[in-house]
């Protein structure tokens, strides 16, 4: 059987874009769902009868396609006759384009109706949206009666532009029989770089994508055409030493083993194309300097994703690696800015829409090694590859609890509060801290809003009060988990739970066990559990003595105004030295280290060398600067034995730090005993 105009569109459209959907794909061919239902069950018929695997649909509406329909129809398109297919506006664009930059000769108006078979005045309307095209990479399109059409900018910014369109273009249905005719490529040219990127695979141990596969020896050979015709880059900010030593670099040696005059600049920039190109699989990730420095970097990402989503991540180590193979090209597309322009937002909707914003909140430490922000596409393959991993594990952030957080009092206030509500919930997912404004454009899907002060929303309201002690704790955290739940889980009094393993065996060492149950409990830093409230609250007047308190006029970093304020602490024995490397590298990675313009409270687990509770404080005179946003004049060192006995403390902090007046008032003391005496104010 042959297969309708109509089916072969649609086959079409699928195998060049299987993540459409169906409703697209009704309102792009204006069918209604019977007619598409007709022309898929025909294309099905059609896939059986080449003793192919059909396609099936699922009750959302995608597709899911046998890999041997994608390369049974690419072989066939080899000996298909050239598309007659009307192009759309924006495949017209990407083949204009192209004739740019690939022809040997001047280019006309004719030259451009001719191959895309359209009037001169559509091809003058196609070229005003050329140069919007061209505008992103910072080209123009220029002509003259000499030498016809031409692209005028940076070569790097013309390669670059070379890269993403080829990508693009061989995704077109029959976009290889195209760009082979408008670039006059022979299949001889495609099929021995094809043996060469081979051989490239074999020495490197390693194996490129198909989709990298299909695109290289395109992208190789236009490169060639256009230094043959004196297109070079000429300026390059890659030393020749970053990038001579690599494997990638040999890689480039073999491929162009016999092509003469081919400057240092130029194989340094195909070296970078090999060293951005995706990668399926590799053996040698492990013994590359590039890995060395990824590794800590993703998996510091991915502690920060599994607090924001609080998520646990199973096989970690898998997970780690399987980032790694797609980050290791990208921190060279991204510290060179190779990142292709390409939208792949629409993928995100629905399931993963929240999960990209966890993501993308926790790409800092990418961003700090590599040097800049992460492109949106780049977090787009990353929630990607994060999302499939927790559905593959039975996980999603869709079971749990949302919750933002609504503060008009001021960044500070906000994050502290935020902060403090994590803590108290634990097992909630936390989204944002927004102020009032905000909040009423917010378009994130969330279940509670946590809020001073009265909002209009259909979410579940519950009114906090900025700082909250133990008791207002406690009382919202059940107010909270009876709207939701009609109970409160994990409110579990020990000393009853110990009443009942009595009654089934025989303690040896209560107070022992009472400790371990009390561990493992907080294991999940629950704060609800019912306990003794018989120890006294520690103010922090009793902590921030005169001899934990330190006046400078300055210091170099942060790091080491750090480093000073926790030095009475280290003397005094209430901490140990690592606890200050522990509050140095989680400073890097908490955002809510930061909670104010200008305080900071660096802290560590007590498992990283806490001996005591304690508390010390830094006041400069001239600010440290913290991050691009904030600049610090005051640094408390936290030191807590367990999630109580500082609770009240912090609380009193929490407050100073919330008043702007107060905290000036800190900072402009002019001694420690006068910062003591004020500090005392804050007794309750």
């Amino acid at each position: 059987m042959a297969l309708s105009d109509r089916g072969k569109r649609i086959l079409d459209e699928l195998v060049s874009n299987p993540s459409v959907t169906s409703m697209t794909l009704e309102k792009k061919y204006s069918l209604t769902r019977r007619q598409f239902g007709y022309s898929f069950n025909k294309i099905n018929e059609w896939l059986m009868t080449n003793n192919l695997p059909v396609i099936e649909r699922t009750r959302q509406g995608h597709f899911i396609i046998d890999q041997s329909v994608f390369t049974k129809l690419s072989v066939e398109e080899e000996g298909a006759p050239v598309d007659t297919t009307v192009l759309s506006e924006s495949q017209r664009v990407h083949f204009i384009i192209m004739m740019l930059l690939s022809s040997n000769e001047e280019l006309s108006l004719n030259h451009f109706s001719i191959e895309l078979d359209i009037s001169k005045n559509t091809i003058l309307s196609d070229l005003k949206r050329v140069q919007m095209y061209l505008n992103q990479y910072d080209l123009n399109i220029r002509y003259s009666r000499k030498s016809g059409y031409l692209l005028e900018g940076k070569e790097f910014q013309i390669r670059k532009l070379l890269i993403t369109l080829t990508y693009q273009l061989l995704k077109v249905p029959n976009g290889k029989i195209r760009i082979k005719a408008l670039a006059n490529i022979h299949t001889e040219e495609i099929n021995e770089f094809n043996n060469r990127i081979e051989s490239v695979e074999n020495n490197l141990n390693l194996k490129f994508t198909d989709e990298k596969m299909a695109t290289m020896p395109f992208i190789l050979i236009l490169i060639l055409r256009r230094i043959e015709k004196g297109n070079e880059i000429n300026s390059f900010s890659i030393q020749y030493n970053e990038l001579s030593t690599t494997k990638e670099y040999q890689a480039t040696e073999e491929i162009f083993r016999d092509v003469k005059q081919i400057p240092v600049e130029e194989r340094l920039f195909i070296t970078l194309h090999l060293l951005t190109t995706n990668v399926y699989w590799s053996e040698y990730l492990t013994d590359d300097d590039t890995v060395t420095k990824l590794v800590p970097a993703i998996d510091t990402m991915l502690r920060l994703f599994e607090k924001s989503a609080c998520i646990y991540l199973q096989d970690r180590e898998q997970l780690l690696n399987k980032l790694l193979q797609h980050l290791k090209p990208a921190y060279y597309r991204i510290k060179y800015q190779l990142t292709e322009m390409i939208d792949i937002q629409e993928s995100l909707r629905g399931k993963f829409k929240e999960l990209h914003h966890l993501v993308k909140r926790s790409t800092g430490p990418l961003e700090d090694l590599i040097g800049f922000e992460i492109p949106a596409s780049e977090t787009t393959y990353i929630t990607m590859l994060i999302g499939g991993w927790i559905t593959r594990q039975g996980d999603s952030i869709e079971k749990k609890v949302k919750a933002i957080v609504v503060c008009p009092q001021g960044v500070s206030v906000s994050k502290l509060m935020f902060n403090e509500l994590r803590e108290l919930f634990p097992g909630f997912v936390f989204l944002d801290s927004l102020s009032v404004r905000e909040f009423l454009d917010y378009d994130l899907d969330h279940d509670i809003v946590f809020s001073p002060t009265s909002l209009e929303t259909d979410k579940k309201l519950f009114i906090s009060k900025p700082f909250l002690g133990r008791e207002e704790k406690y009382r919202l955290r059940k107010q909270v988990m009876l709207a939701l739940h009609g109970y409160i889980p994990n409110d579990i009094n020990v000393h009853s739970l110990i009443d009942i393993i009595k009654n089934h065996g025989v303690i040896n060492n209560e107070k022992r066990l009472i400790e371990d149950i009390q561990k493992y409990i907080h294991r999940d830093e629950e704060s609800s559990i019912i306990q003794d409230m018989e120890g006294k609250d520690i103010s922090l007047h009793e902590l921030l003595t005169p001899q934990f308190i330190s006046v400078r006029k300055s210091v170099r970093t942060w790091e080491e105004a750090v480093q000073v304020s926790a030095k009475p602490l280290i003397e005094s024995g209430k901490i140990d030295p690592r606890y200050v490397e522990a509050m140095i590298l989680h400073s890097k990675e908490d955002p809510y280290i930061v909670i104010g313009p200008d305080i900071a409270i660096p802290h560590a687990t007590p498992e990283e060398g806490v001996n005591e509770i304690g508390m010390s404080l830094l006041r400069l005179e001239e600010s440290v600067k913290f991050t691009e946003n904030y600049s610090i004049n005051l640094v408390i060192v936290i030191a807590a034995v367990d999630k109580q006995q500082h609770i009240h403390a912090l609380t009193q902090l929490m407050k100073l730090a919330g008043s702007e007046r107060d905290r000036t008032r800190v900072i402009n003391a002019a001694s420690v005993e006068e910062i003591y005496e004020f500090i005392k104010l804050y007794f309750d």
